[in-house]
């Protein structure tokens, strides 16, 4: 028999199959039971606990990292993601914000990569709710920093909810930078209320609103509206979106910004 010391414990199973998933974007029940050596039904109950976390979307077979118009991603699957478009649509938004201004980020991986430029524009004072952003620029030279409470969500890697609604209308900021997980010719759309209602109340804060998505997301839909594309100043998209959606919302709005990839 097999000693139990060498026995994976359920929740390093767990945290294995979501490292599995998030790498490859799916996997089918069958697979996840070869590769970690427990029953089809074991799996079966693993997936609805995952996904009663929020850690994966279970589908007919298996389960999935990627989004859907009502499921969106966890923060795994989405540091991993577009990250060269993600780079290309920083690298724009930087060059729109000045040296001595305050900045708003929200909780999106796409904010977080406009977060590691900001070194090169400071001072700068930069407000936000995303945890991994405040990791990263803490204790950073001649950037100020303000972190949003609220109530703290895993899943995301950021707070949320009545507290962090608060925080931002308790300030002001010269930029305000958002992303959301799908736009049309006349919307952008998020999957979850809670993280709709601080990006309204950020884009509510911020003198100048930039709305920065790469090309998957005007392929989407989801469930909520955030705001009007006329409500953005500027929509920064990477040049490898779909040439269609592209001109389609060059058609639509005034000021849309292609970063080259």
């Amino acid at each position: 028999m097999e000693s139990r010391n060498h026995t994976p414990s359920k929740s390093a199973r767990w945290r294995g199959m979501v490292e599995h998933i998030v790498r490859q974007g799916s996997a089918s029940v069958t697979e996840l039971a070869e590769s970690f050596g427990v029953s089809v039904m074991t799996v079966h109950r693993d997936l609805d606990e995952l996904e009663r976390q929020g850690m994966v979307r279970k589908v007919r077979g298996g389960a999935t990292a990627q989004p859907s118009n009502v499921w969106e991603s966890n923060i795994a699957y989405r540091l991993q993601a577009h990250t060269a478009e993600k780079d290309a649509i920083a690298r724009v938004v930087a060059g729109m914000i000045e040296p001595g201004s305050s900045v708003m980020l929200d909780d999106s991986t796409t904010a977080l990569a406009v977060a590691r430029h900001l070194d090169e524009l400071a001072p700068l004072t930069v407000v936000t709710n995303f945890l991994e952003a405040i990791r990263l620029l803490t204790g950073r030279r001649d950037i100020r920093l303000i972190a949003l409470g609220g109530e703290y969500h895993a899943t995301h890697d950021s707070f949320l909810g009545l507290g962090c609604v608060e925080a931002v209308e308790a300030v002001s900021t010269d930029v305000v930078v958002v992303s959301t997980s799908a736009i049309s010719d006349e919307y952008a759309y998020h999957q979850e209320q809670e993280i709709v209602l601080v990006k309204r109340a950020m884009l509510r804060a911020g003198a100048r609103r930039i709305l920065a998505v790469d090309g998957s997301k005007l392929a989407r839909v989801a469930l909520h509206r955030v705001a009007p594309l006329d409500d953005f100043d500027v929509i920064v998209v990477d040049s490898g979106a779909p040439a269609d959606r592209l001109q389609r919302l060059r058609d639509r709005h005034r000021n849309v910004q292609v970063a080259q990839m």
